[in-house]
């Protein structure tokens, strides 16, 4: 269980309680390689009488066969559309202010549809809005939580933006999402160790794309996992957690070290630096280098019973 709950956060959630009832749409940011993982159930729980715009970000990144399960996915929910996109290209938003008004339904002639842009840290709203705006108005950044407090632009197709901080849980229930989230740079390096990162990535990627994975990094084989029934994984709470390494059945451990071996990771006597193919591995997959990918589909979300609800409410003060 990961948990972490900085002072801006919390003060972002009061925000946007504040704003929510005159906003008419919502526009929540994804990331398209990991929608469900980069979507916060605690902001899904304050909108959750609002229509939904579910921007795709980084599609470009992403594998577009799963990019349309998820769109999919999605567009089957009511007062939900999706849509896939790539920030920085502006072609691909133009769609973006006529699904707000077809999403808002009627309003007032003479106002601008209220949207209301959110999203966790790192997932390109910043990106999205400048690109909305035709010009720089949100400060932008590889690294989470830049941008610290609500900011409003008007936008062409009589749509006006707010834009807020990027907001994560007060805990990630979901291991898996955790893993992911850290894979995709979407939380800091520091919030799980790095190397335990990159190994349970490298059996995920050698469960969803074997292929990509040994022709980056030139691997012979790609090792199976064979877990030791007498080891159990014990997270720093105390709390039991799941073998990654198990339910993705590939040997994480063994494929980075090799990966550290074949790019400067081999230390004199043998020894390999584990750190040193974290960061290629991590490095390379955030951009893009392995190719188009997507770290989960539709099917691995959780059925409800399996991760606890996020309470807005649970927030340190």
């Amino acid at each position: 269980m990961l948990g972490w709950y900085p002072g801006h956060m919390n003060k972002a959630r009061r925000q946007i309680l504040e704003a929510l009832p005159e906003i008419d749409v919502v526009i929540e940011v994804l990331d398209a390689r990991l929608p469900y993982s980069s979507a916060n159930p605690m902001l899904a729980s304050l909108t959750r009488h609002k229509p939904v715009l579910k921007v795709l970000s980084r599609a470009d990144l992403a594998d577009p066969e799963r990019t349309r399960e998820w769109t999919n996915h999605f567009d089957a929910q009511p007062e939900v559309r999706a849509l896939a996109v790539t920030t920085t290209q502006a072609r691909e938003l133009k769609r973006v202010p006529k699904l707000c008004h077809e999403l808002a339904g009627q309003v007032r002639a003479d106002r601008d549809v209220r949207v209301m842009v959110m999203g966790i840290p790192n997932v390109g709203k910043s990106t999205l809005i400048n690109g909305l705006a035709g010009r720089t108005i949100a400060k932008t950044g590889n690294e989470p939580a830049v941008t610290k407090r609500q900011q409003k632009v008007r936008i062409a197709g009589q749509v006006a933006l707010i834009d807020t901080p990027g907001v994560l849980w007060p805990k990630i229930e979901d291991q898996a999402s955790a893993y992911r989230l850290a894979a995709s740079g979407a939380i800091r390096d520091t919030a799980i160790d790095y190397v335990d990162v990159a190994i349970v990535t490298a059996a995920e990627l050698a469960r969803r794309y074997p292929n990509a994975l040994s022709s980056r990094f030139k691997l012979k084989e790609l090792p199976v996992y064979r877990p030791n029934p007498e080891a159990e994984r014990i997270e720093a709470d105390g709390a039991p957690g799941p073998d990654l390494l198990a339910q993705a059945g590939f040997d994480g451990h063994a494929i980075l070290a090799a990966i550290a071996g074949k790019r400067g990771g081999l230390r004199a006597g043998g020894e390999v630096d584990l750190h040193r193919g974290a960061e290629v591995l991590l490095h390379e997959l955030r951009d893009g280098k392995l190719g188009r990918l997507t770290l989960e589909t539709p099917a691995d979300i959780p059925a409800p019973e399996e991760v606890e609800d996020a309470d807005p409410d649970a927030s340190a003060e």
